[in-house]
């Protein structure tokens, strides 16, 4: 509402003088400002603040009328009186310059913009030259002790009891007097005309004001007791005034009157403000609310601040400032709810935590519209008199502080309370809630492009701009726009602000015409014909309506009240503008879709359509009068009528589901009658024409019923004109804002359904509920409160002086720097609990399933439990019928139930949770609801509080299942915590894991860890790994131990129960991986959490380490790790490399143009520098390929080419940068080859295309020049893309070669030999037979390895021929398995085996298979870059892959030959 801004600035008094001012007295207008001193009275500029003229009192006629105690304005600023301590009345006439004599005027340099348009027009603001002339003093013969300016008399009342009636010239009608003790008082008006009530012998009033629309005086009396007198006709005499009194107060202090709420604030000695109204019908005071600080908020001051000094209304009437004998400010809405107060927090402390001395303020008032505070405070604000100066040491220049106020715009234009934006004004400056001006632009920009049938009119459309507003809520930073200078010279103060729908247009409107600004352009528009700008003054206010902006504003030259519309995009000139003539003045203004209401000084309501008319080169708006309402019969005063509003908001038994599109009518009108809410609906009792029986422009409006009254302590209203199908509980609801009381919502019920409503329930329910911060807009499909609130900075060390003689402490020390802040709150959980506590939680679970999309709503599940539990544990009295199991209920409606409760129990002290859980259930059943939904994060949290409420044993079976459901699951950085958690149970420490994070960390250690910074040499022969590296021996006896760090720890606290209680279950998940053939997820589970695989396999070598199905473990591998069945080309058998002329030039050429590096770091199965020769014979293997493979290849060949292949890089498009994972000039050549001859590039998908590197350009000139020395046809680039397409990830085979060497390190050669066939590398299998004739391999495993070959060479046989020619390449190592010992062979070791422990999932389709197109042939994720691959076995999170160091490819490359 009202909020403070910047620091507090003070103007000092340009004449020294001995007296310092105790009483500052604004004018009617507040343009001119009284300051009154003992013997001297000066006149104030407001703007620029200057002092126009100071009358000092003669030595001889100060002591005749005695020194100056209280000054009063006329209202027409004409004159002023002021009261003397001797009884005297001094009236002074304030006499103007002429029009063109000016005290002050600004000087601009020559060649400025600024010039004058017209000859004596005055352009900026200057200070008009003023002087005082005193007529003659009035004697009223005692003291006063107040003054009250009424329109054409002056009220004075002295402290002999009697009440003067004065005329303002002074001598005309003499004067007339009431003795206060021939008044009736009474507590009533119906029971006054008895005679005196009340004794009022020796009582005098000590403070009077005048309550226009109350038509009468509330007043103070010398002994504290309040009252309140009227007048029964307009003389003032004795018979004709009456008097009401308030019982049971007798502290009352000072009083000041409210009068567009028809409110008296008094003033007591116990601090507190007593707001009373006057009963209608009775006439009574009666007590509305009170203003006072709480014990919760301010518990140093409330109770010692002293009797109310004070009390100021604002301008606008809607908030009230407060102080205090003992200092202070503070402010409040009318109703209530508490704005600032300068007595506590960064106003009342220090930085250092010294408590500074209150602002102790003598006087203050409001200036302009509010944007000031003029406040004159006791301290020493005197000035240092110059060095110079110092004969007269008594002379002082007194100062004025002004305080700076920014405020809402609904306080004077509430029409801006249906839009969804928040909107302030300072003097100079817009504050504005709203997003990207350029989004919102793109929208409107689009809209406008549309037909000319529908260019602007439409505003945008609700969920784009519902959407928009969801995003403004994360940041609290306002958009601050300066009012432009040359309309504020002219123009200030501004009255009115209005926003338009979407938040990017405002309009102004100052003293005199109107300017608006669009954050799309960042442009001011202003008229370009001043004196169009001068001769209309905006009344009733200014909205916006789609482009155009809609004005009530009085013209001067034709002296008429008008309705006018500009067009946003024209020029601002009357030529673009829609007028219409109104009747009367107008009040206020608002719009609601294309209905115009206003509220005009008759008391009439008129509504006029709007249309727009595109008649010319600019759309116009055509207006046209639907309905005039008399409402003089319901309202007193037209001033009461704080805000009127058009809306679809209805009672009648018309709202159901099945009735939408009356919610597009306008069917109430709903007016703020002085805080009273009153809504008037069409009266449908009458015959009903169907509408399409009507001809449209015969269409007679239904008249409206009297008027109902919704609510009391209304400050503001928000209704929405949009309308949302899934949200209809909110979009048709009222919203209401009511001071103290908080909030109210006026919500609509509906039946579930389409049921028949129970004739019982209500179609409507006003529920209130309170909210902390003050509501200045509410977004309705959002379900969210926005708003603002004061914040303040200390600045102790700024400009902190003192001397000797004279300290003085600066302004920007003595108060903190203010800013606004943003502020949004969530409402929706008051409303569900309303409903819930009425037993209406159907209509409860209606609102909540249509709001269950919101990014907030878990949390307001979670705020609903807490208040409900907090409330309902700690209260001391029992409850008869508690809420909390109702809620329990409600939320379990909802899926996230489970996070609800433990989220609230984690933020809820430990001794509430008995009492939520016997609400909500047992927290074990919860905690296994979890592991059912495989919610283990939620069961962590579950975990926690069983700790707490439980015995060890119970945490410790619960964390158990937890930990093992997490391995299964893959959740490492649960499994971590819990390990933790364990061994804190166990070691007996009060530790409780941390709440688990919804991310996983990267794992500090682990088995790469490991790997990568062992040395592991690629050029190791067989015989010195058998000597040195492999020892059975020696692999046996190592520590297995699976944590990290294992041996270590293992040896230090192989003792410890509860280690070993881990590891147990560490070594069980580990066995179950390696029985279902899970090599990925164990290599994870090793990395992870630090398990020593090598350790625990040399135990298991000869367990669960072996291999039992060779053809299921290989076809698992393939799967897990996304490894591509190797396939033959359909032309091999007429393949140029089946004769050795191409192969050899092929070979040679490649092998001449690539470095030792590159083949190295190469991804096909390319063994080191040394084994080239392998490579040539797998080469040269293809072309010896028996007949029947060639047999079945030339049936099967089509197809397995068609399954494998898939086109990565279309026909003529630019290669970039493609580097692939094989040597660098293959893949190079081959993609550019296909490109150049205008073939599609078909490479196997398996193989990672995308996979770029840095391409240095070097590296391509190489390329260039082979290409001269490259010729190769059609097949062979075939035959060298179905390579590439037998590849898997490059990530695979980097984990693969590291499994590869954990196997090779345990000694378990059967995986070894499994993961060499997968990556085809017959240096693995001949480094393993190699082993197997050492005597100490087991004759099983010899037997093992030598069935698993010829089974898996019967299955490539009849399944997978891709497998045959790597199978012929290391026939001489099959022959030397055959070659042991019969007698260590059984028969059975050469059949497949038949009985496996593996459960073998389904088998792939076979390769031939054109059905396996789909499973083999399928894109793989694309990788990181190949050298940066890290951390082999993990999908590692981008982030993590950065922190790893880069390594080499051929690191990993655990090929031993």
């Amino acid at each position: 509402m009202y909020f403070l801004s910047g620091w507090p600035k003070r103007v000092l008094c340009p004449l020294r003088s001995g007296e310092r001012p105790f009483l500052i007295e604004p004018s009617t207008q507040r343009f001119y400002l009284a300051l009154l001193s003992e013997t001297q009275i000066s006149i104030w500029f407001s703007r620029p603040s200057v002092l126009i003229v100071s009358y000092i009192e003669s030595g001889k006629a100060a002591t005749q009328f005695g020194f100056y105690q209280q000054a009063e304005w006329k209202p027409d600023d004409s004159m002023i009186a002021v009261a003397a301590a001797n009884g005297y009345v001094l009236l002074f006439d304030i006499i103007g310059g002429s029009d063109d004599k000016y005290l002050y005027e600004p000087i601009y340099p020559k060649g400025s913009v600024r010039v004058k348009v017209t000859q004596g027009y005055k352009e900026e603001q200057c200070a008009p030259a003023l002087t005082l002339e005193m007529k003659k003093p009035v004697d009223l013969e005692a003291p006063i002790s107040c003054l009250q300016t009424l329109q054409e008399d002056l009220l004075v009342a002295t402290a002999d009891g009697y009440l003067h009636m004065l005329h303002w010239d002074g001598v005309s009608n003499g004067q007339r007097a009431v003795n206060l003790c021939t008044i009736p008082f009474s507590l009533d008006l119906q029971s006054s005309r008895g005679g005196p009530c009340l004794d009022l012998e020796g009582v005098h009033i000590q403070d009077i004001e005048y309550c226009a629309t109350l038509d009468g005086f509330a007043v103070v009396f010398d002994d504290g007791r309040l009252g309140f007198i009227t007048p029964t006709a307009n003389r003032l005499s004795t018979d004709q005034l009456q008097g009401v009194w308030a019982a049971d107060v007798s502290d009352g202090t000072c009083v000041a009157v409210n009068n567009k709420y028809r409110l008296m604030a008094f003033g007591c000695a116990s601090g507190s403000v007593l707001v009373y109204m006057i009963d209608s019908s009775t006439g009574s005071m009666q007590l509305s609310h009170k203003l006072e600080l709480t014990p919760k908020h301010y518990p140093d001051i409330w109770n010692k601040t002293g009797p109310v000094k004070m009390i100021r209304w604002s301008p606008d009437c809607s908030v009230a400032m407060v102080t205090w004998d003992c200092g202070g400010l503070s402010l409040w809405s009318v109703f209530g709810a508490h704005l600032i107060c300068t007595l506590g927090e960064d106003f009342a402390y220090r930085s250092d935590g010294t408590k500074k001395d209150p602002l102790k303020i003598i006087s203050m008032n409001w200036g302009v519209e509010g944007y000031h505070l003029w406040v004159i405070d006791s301290t020493d604000t005197a000035a240092v008199v110059p060095d110079g100066e110092e004969d007269d040491s008594k002379l002082q220049q007194s100062g004025i502080l002004q305080f700076h106020f920014i405020k809402s715009a609904l306080t004077v234009n509430p029409c801006t309370s249906n839009q969804e934006q928040v909107l302030l004004h300072g003097e100079d400056r817009l504050y504005l809630t709203c997003g990207d001006p350029t989004q919102a632009h793109s929208v409107f920009d689009k809209s406008s492009s549309r037909d000319s049938s529908s260019p602007l009119h439409r505003p945008p459309t609700p969920a784009l701009l519902s959407q928009g507003l969801s995003t403004l809520l994360g940041h609290k930073h306002w958009q601050v726009v300066q009012i432009h200078s040359t309309y504020l010279e002219t123009n200030w103060p501004i009255k009115f602000a209005a926003i338009d729908w979407s938040g990017q247009c405002v309009a102004v409107a100052g003293r005199r015409g109107f300017a608006h600004y669009s954050l799309y352009s960042r442009k001011w528009k202003l008229f370009g014909n001043v004196t169009q700008e001068q001769n209309m003054t905006v009344t009733g206010g200014l909205a916006w309506w789609n482009d155009f902006i809609v004005v009530a504003c009085y013209n001067f030259i034709d002296r008429q009240e008008e309705m006018r519309f500009y067009l946003r995009s024209s020029n601002l000139d009357n030529a673009f503008a829609s007028v219409t003539k109104l009747h009367a003045d107008t009040l206020l203004l608002n719009v609601f879709r294309n209905v115009v209401i206003l509220f005009r000084a008759d008391c009439s309501i008129c509504l006029y359509s709007i249309e727009r008319k595109q008649d010319g080169p600019n759309p116009s708006a055509s207006v046209e009068l639907l309905q005039e309402v008399s409402m003089s019969r319901y309202i007193p005063h037209p001033g009461l009528v704080v805000s009127v509003t058009l809306t679809s908001v209805r009672t009648e038994t018309g709202i159901t589901l099945k009735a939408p599109q009356q919610a597009c009518s306008a069917e109430s009108i709903l007016l703020n009658l002085a805080g009273q809410l009153i809504m008037l609906q069409r009266d449908r009792s009458g015959p009903q024409v169907r509408e399409k029986d009507t001809p449209a422009n015969q269409t007679k409006l239904l008249p409206f019923c009297p008027p109902v009254v919704l609510a009391q302590c209304v400050e503001n209203v928000w209704t929405t004109c949009r309308s949302n199908r899934k949200k209809r509980h909110l979009m048709e609801a009222l919203w209401l804002s009511c001071g103290e009381a908080g909030m109210k919502v006026w919500l609509p019920l509906f039946p579930r359904d389409h049921r028949k409503t129970h004739s019982f329930l209500s179609r409507r329910i006003m529920l209130p509920f309170h909210i902390n911060i003050y509501p200045l807009t509410v977004l309705f499909e959002d379900a969210l409160i926005l708003g603002a609130s004061n914040e303040t900075m200390l600045f102790d060390g700024l400009g902190t002086h003192s001397s000797s003689s004279n300290s003085l402490e600066s302004l920007e020390s003595q108060f903190p720097f203010c800013t606004v802040e943003r502020t949004s709150q969530i409402y929706l959980h008051h409303i569900l609990r309303q409903l819930l506590v009425r037993n209406l939680g159907e209509q409860a679970l209606m609102l909540a399933q249509s709001c269950a999309s919101l990014p907030y709503f878990p949390h307001v599940l979670e705020l609903m439990v807490h208040v409900v539990l907090e409330e309902e544990a700690t209260s001391r009295e029992p409850i008869p019928d508690p809420l909390l199991p109702t809620v329990a209920k409600f939320v379990t409606e909802f899926p996230l139930f489970l996070q609800t409760i433990v989220h609230c129990a984690r933020k809820t002290e430990y001794a509430l949770w008995n009492y939520l859980f016997a609400a909500v259930g047992n927290p074990k059943d919860l905690f296994e609801e979890c592991l059912m939904a495989q919610d283990l994060d939620t069961a962590a949290s579950y975990l926690i509080i069983l700790q707490n409420m439980e015995v060890p044993a119970v945490s410790r079976q619960h964390a158990t299942l937890l930990f093992n459901t997490a391995l299964e699951q893959g959740k490492w950085d649960l499994c971590r915590h819990m390990i933790r958690f364990l061994k804190a149970i166990g070691s007996g420490e009060a530790e409780t894991p941390p709440s688990t994070p919804t991310t996983q960390e990267p794992s500090s250690t682990g088995g790469f860890e490991f790997f990568r910074n062992r040395s592991i040499s690629l050029s190791q022969s067989a015989d010195s790994i058998a000597a040195g590296k492999f020892n059975l021996q020696k692999t046996l006896s190592m520590p297995s131990g699976p944590s990290s760090k294992g041996s270590d720890r293992w040896c230090k606290e192989s003792d410890s129960a509860e280690n070993l209680y881990i590891d147990m279950m560490l070594w069980r998940h580990a066995r179950h991986l390696l029985e279902q053939v899970r090599l990925r997820d164990l290599g994870c589970f090793s990395a992870q959490l630090g398990f020593e695989l090598i350790g625990w396999l040399c135990r298991e070598r000869t367990r669960v380490a072996r291999v039992d199905n060779f053809v299921t473990a290989l076809k698992c591998l393939h799967k897990d790790f996304l490894w591509p069945f190797p396939v033959i080309p359909a032309c091999a058998i007429s393949s140029p490399l089946k004769n050795g002329r191409c192969r050899q030039v092929l070979s040679s050429r490649l092998l001449k143009s690539q470095s030792a590096d590159s083949l190295l770091n190469s991804d096909m199965d390319t063994t080191p520098p040394q084994a080239t020769t392998a490579n040539h014979s797998w080469i040269d293997g293809l072309g010896a390929v028996p007949r029947e493979l060639d047999f079945d290849s030339s049936h099967g060949g089509p197809r397995t080419q068609e399954a494998f292949l898939s086109p990565l890089i279309n026909k003529g498009e630019k290669v970039e940068s493609v580097c692939l994972s094989v040597s660098l000039s293959i893949s190079c050549a081959f993609l550019f080859l296909s490109v150049l001859s205008g073939e599609e590039c078909s490479i196997g998908s398996a193989t990672d295309l995308t996979e770029t590197s840095s391409m240095v350009d070097g590296d391509w000139t190489m390329v260039d020049e082979n290409f001269s020395t490259l010729s190769l046809s059609q097949s062979e680039l075939e035959h060298i893309s179905m390579e590439l397409a037998n590849k898997g990830p490059h990530k695979s085979q980097v984990q693969l070669r590291y499994l590869l060497h954990v196997f090779m390190e345990a000694g378990c050669l059967e995986w070894c030999v499994v993961i060499g066939l997968i990556l085809r590398d017959a240096s693995v299998i001949k480094q393993v037979v190699g082993f197997l004739d050492s005597p100490e391999v087991p004759s099983e495993t010899v037997q093992s390895i030598r069935a698993g070959l010829i089974a898996v060479d019967l299955w490539a046989s009849a399944d997978c021929l891709g497998y045959k020619p790597f199978l012929n390449l290391i026939r001489p190592q099959l022959l030397k398995l055959m070659e042991v010992p019969v007698e260590q062979v059984q028969p059975e070791a050469f059949q497949p085996t038949g009985a496996s422990k593996l459960s073998e999932p389904p088998l792939l389709p076979r390769a031939e298979d054109p059905r396996g197109a789909v499973v083999s042939g399928h894109p793989l994720p694309l990788e990181g870059s190949p050298g940066a691959n890290a951390r082999p076995l993990e999908d590692m999170p981008e982030e993590e892959e950065e922190e790893e160091e880069t390594l080499e490819e051929g690191s990993y490359d655990c090929t031993l030959s």
